[in-house]
């Protein structure tokens, strides 16, 4: 499994329905709501033989609301 960060903002007024929708989802590992740039940051990991970028195409960015996002790869822990 590949940990992944995401980092999302949303379109004005609907930070608490994309939440929603993505814990209806049940793809995220945590999902939290920030300040900043970004309205909300999530962690999920991907089985390895997934492509990447598909995935979170196809399962999570297709959320009516999500404005634009920011994905951060991980490639060891520490």
């Amino acid at each position: 499994m590949t940990p992944v960060f995401i980092q999302i903002r949303c379109k004005p007024g609907t930070t608490y329905q994309v939440a929603e929708e993505i814990a209806l989802r049940e793809l995220h590992s945590e999902l939290y709501s920030t300040s900043g740039e970004y309205d909300l940051l999530l962690k999920l990991y991907i089985p390895t033989d997934e492509d990447v970028g598909k995935f979170i195409n196809e399962r999570l960015l297709d959320i009516p609301g999500i404005e634009r996002s920011l994905t951060t790869l991980t490639f060891k822990a520490f």
